[in-house]
Protein backbone atom coordinates (compact mmCIF):
# COMPACT_ATOMS: atom_id res chain seq x y z
CA UNK A 1 0.00 0.00 0.00
CA UNK A 2 2.90 2.54 0.56
CA UNK A 3 4.16 1.96 -2.56
CA UNK A 4 1.13 2.46 -4.15
CA UNK A 5 0.89 6.05 -2.10
CA UNK A 6 4.19 6.80 -3.06
CA UNK A 7 3.99 6.37 -6.54
CA UNK A 8 0.60 8.76 -6.56
CA UNK A 9 2.40 11.06 -4.62
CA UNK A 10 5.47 11.18 -7.14
CA UNK A 11 2.75 11.68 -9.91
CA UNK A 12 1.42 14.34 -8.40
CA UNK A 13 4.70 15.95 -8.40
CA UNK A 14 5.52 15.82 -11.58
CA UNK A 15 1.81 16.82 -12.49
CA UNK A 16 2.85 20.35 -10.12
CA UNK A 17 5.93 20.89 -11.31
CA UNK A 18 4.60 20.35 -15.20
CA UNK A 19 1.85 22.30 -14.73
CA UNK A 20 3.87 25.13 -12.62
CA UNK A 21 6.30 25.29 -15.31
CA UNK A 22 3.67 25.88 -18.07
CA UNK A 23 1.90 28.57 -16.13
CA UNK A 24 5.40 30.62 -15.95
CA UNK A 25 5.61 30.06 -19.57
CA UNK A 26 2.16 30.63 -20.52
CA UNK A 27 3.01 34.85 -20.71
CA UNK A 28 6.15 34.29 -23.46
CA UNK A 29 3.77 32.05 -25.41
CA UNK A 30 1.39 34.63 -25.72
CA UNK A 31 4.02 37.41 -27.06
CA UNK A 32 3.06 36.70 -30.08
CA UNK A 33 4.16 38.75 -33.34
CA UNK A 34 2.54 41.83 -32.22
CA UNK A 35 4.56 41.92 -28.97
CA UNK A 36 6.47 45.11 -28.87
CA UNK A 37 10.07 44.47 -28.13
CA UNK A 38 11.95 46.01 -25.68
CA UNK A 39 15.32 46.69 -23.67
CA UNK A 40 16.37 43.49 -21.62
CA UNK A 41 14.14 41.55 -23.37
CA UNK A 42 15.46 37.74 -24.27
CA UNK A 43 15.06 36.59 -27.66
CA UNK A 44 15.59 32.99 -29.52
CA UNK A 45 16.10 33.14 -33.02
CA UNK A 46 17.01 30.68 -35.54
CA UNK A 47 16.99 29.60 -38.83
CA UNK A 48 16.21 26.13 -39.91
CA UNK A 49 19.07 23.77 -40.69
CA UNK A 50 21.95 26.27 -39.46
CA UNK A 51 23.11 25.34 -35.94
CA UNK A 52 25.44 28.44 -36.06
CA UNK A 53 22.25 30.65 -36.45
CA UNK A 54 20.59 29.92 -33.74
CA UNK A 55 20.80 32.26 -30.43
CA UNK A 56 19.66 33.92 -27.56
CA UNK A 57 20.02 37.11 -27.87
CA UNK A 58 19.32 39.95 -25.18
CA UNK A 59 17.97 43.36 -26.34
CA UNK A 60 20.39 45.51 -25.24
CA UNK A 61 19.74 49.17 -23.52
CA UNK A 62 20.07 51.01 -26.58
CA UNK A 63 17.61 48.65 -28.04
CA UNK A 64 19.81 46.74 -30.06
CA UNK A 65 21.02 43.05 -30.77
CA UNK A 66 23.29 41.36 -32.67
CA UNK A 67 23.13 38.50 -34.52
CA UNK A 68 25.81 36.18 -36.76
CA UNK A 69 26.07 37.73 -40.55
CA UNK A 70 24.41 40.79 -39.95
CA UNK A 71 26.04 42.13 -37.29
CA UNK A 72 23.75 44.85 -35.10
CA UNK A 73 20.24 45.35 -35.50
CA UNK A 74 17.05 47.16 -33.81
CA UNK A 75 14.77 45.39 -32.02
CA UNK A 76 13.31 47.60 -29.27
CA UNK A 77 9.88 49.38 -30.57
CA UNK A 78 9.56 47.13 -33.33
CA UNK A 79 7.17 43.72 -33.15
CA UNK A 80 8.46 40.63 -33.31
CA UNK A 81 7.27 40.25 -37.14
CA UNK A 82 8.99 43.27 -37.77
CA UNK A 83 12.38 41.98 -36.45
CA UNK A 84 11.54 38.57 -38.55
CA UNK A 85 11.21 40.53 -41.21
CA UNK A 86 14.40 42.65 -41.29
CA UNK A 87 16.39 39.91 -40.02
CA UNK A 88 15.66 37.56 -43.33
CA UNK A 89 15.96 40.47 -45.59
CA UNK A 90 20.12 41.47 -43.91
CA UNK A 91 20.28 37.38 -43.65
CA UNK A 92 19.03 36.60 -47.36
CA UNK A 93 22.51 37.95 -48.44
CA UNK A 94 23.93 34.94 -46.61
CA UNK A 95 21.43 32.52 -46.48
CA UNK A 96 19.32 31.42 -49.72
CA UNK A 97 15.83 31.38 -48.73
CA UNK A 98 16.09 31.61 -44.39
CA UNK A 99 13.74 29.53 -42.95
CA UNK A 100 13.76 32.02 -39.47
CA UNK A 101 11.66 31.76 -36.48
CA UNK A 102 12.00 34.84 -33.69
CA UNK A 103 10.28 34.13 -30.10
CA UNK A 104 10.44 36.34 -27.15
CA UNK A 105 11.86 33.80 -24.74
CA UNK A 106 11.85 35.52 -21.38
CA UNK A 107 9.92 39.40 -21.35
CA UNK A 108 12.10 41.58 -19.20
CA UNK A 109 11.02 45.26 -20.53
CA UNK A 110 7.09 44.98 -19.16
CA UNK A 111 8.21 47.02 -16.60
CA UNK A 112 5.54 50.11 -14.30
CA UNK A 113 6.06 51.63 -11.49
CA UNK A 114 3.70 52.51 -8.39
CA UNK A 115 5.13 55.04 -6.05
CA UNK A 116 4.18 57.29 -2.79
CA UNK A 117 1.73 56.36 -0.10
CA UNK A 118 1.04 52.07 -1.22
CA UNK A 119 1.84 49.57 1.14
CA UNK A 120 4.90 48.09 -1.48
CA UNK A 121 6.19 50.65 -3.35
CA UNK A 122 8.74 49.74 -6.50
CA UNK A 123 8.77 48.48 -10.07
CA UNK A 124 6.71 45.46 -11.18
CA UNK A 125 7.82 43.33 -13.66
CA UNK A 126 4.72 41.95 -15.99
CA UNK A 127 3.89 38.99 -17.52
CA UNK A 128 0.37 39.99 -18.29
CA UNK A 129 -1.57 43.37 -19.05
CA UNK A 130 -3.02 44.99 -16.18
CA UNK A 131 -4.58 47.79 -14.92
CA UNK A 132 -4.07 50.95 -12.30
CA UNK A 133 -6.48 49.06 -9.79
CA UNK A 134 -4.17 46.07 -10.46
CA UNK A 135 -1.02 47.70 -10.60
CA UNK A 136 -1.98 49.38 -6.63
CA UNK A 137 -3.10 45.62 -5.16
CA UNK A 138 0.36 44.60 -6.85
CA UNK A 139 1.70 47.30 -5.09
CA UNK A 140 -0.02 46.43 -1.69
CA UNK A 141 -3.06 48.46 -2.09
CA UNK A 142 -2.97 52.24 -0.25
CA UNK A 143 -1.75 52.90 2.76
CA UNK A 144 -3.71 54.83 5.55
CA UNK A 145 -2.50 58.27 4.32
CA UNK A 146 -2.72 57.72 0.60
CA UNK A 147 -5.07 61.27 -0.80
CA UNK A 148 -7.44 58.21 -2.98
CA UNK A 149 -8.88 60.99 -5.18
CA UNK A 150 -5.55 62.23 -6.54
CA UNK A 151 -3.79 59.30 -7.68
CA UNK A 152 -1.98 59.73 -10.99
CA UNK A 153 -0.44 57.77 -14.08
CA UNK A 154 2.59 59.46 -15.57
CA UNK A 155 3.05 58.05 -19.30
CA UNK A 156 6.45 58.89 -21.71
CA UNK A 157 5.27 59.09 -25.33
CA UNK A 158 7.60 60.61 -27.89
CA UNK A 159 10.03 62.61 -25.53
CA UNK A 160 6.53 63.82 -23.62
CA UNK A 161 4.93 63.17 -20.74
CA UNK A 162 1.40 62.48 -20.53
CA UNK A 163 -0.69 62.93 -16.47
CA UNK A 164 -3.91 61.25 -16.14
CA UNK A 165 -5.83 61.32 -13.10
CA UNK A 166 -7.05 58.56 -10.97
CA UNK A 167 -9.72 58.63 -8.39
CA UNK A 168 -9.64 55.52 -6.37
CA UNK A 169 -12.95 56.01 -4.96
CA UNK A 170 -14.93 57.10 -7.47
CA UNK A 171 -13.49 53.74 -9.52
CA UNK A 172 -13.94 51.13 -6.93
CA UNK A 173 -17.39 52.13 -6.51
CA UNK A 174 -17.86 51.55 -10.19
CA UNK A 175 -17.67 55.20 -11.16
CA UNK A 176 -15.72 56.66 -14.03
CA UNK A 177 -14.19 53.15 -15.16
CA UNK A 178 -12.98 54.88 -17.91
CA UNK A 179 -9.70 55.94 -15.41
CA UNK A 180 -8.37 52.75 -14.64
CA UNK A 181 -7.01 52.39 -17.63
CA UNK A 182 -4.35 49.87 -19.16
CA UNK A 183 -1.17 50.47 -18.31
CA UNK A 184 1.76 49.89 -20.47
CA UNK A 185 5.48 49.42 -20.15
CA UNK A 186 7.47 52.21 -18.40
CA UNK A 187 4.33 53.89 -16.90
CA UNK A 188 4.59 55.45 -13.58
CA UNK A 189 1.62 55.80 -10.73
CA UNK A 190 2.19 58.19 -8.11
CA UNK A 191 0.01 57.80 -5.15
CA UNK A 192 0.42 60.99 -3.14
Amino acid sequence: MSTYKTMVAAVLMIFFVVSATGAADTAVQAAGQDYTIGPGDVLEISVWKEEALTKLVTVLPDGKIAFPLIGEAMASGWTVAQLKKEIETRLARYVPDPVLSVHVHQMNSLMIYVVGKVNRPGRFELNTNIDVLQALALAGGLNSFAKRSQIKVFRKKDGKTKILDFDYDDVSEGKNLEQNIQLVRGDSVVVP
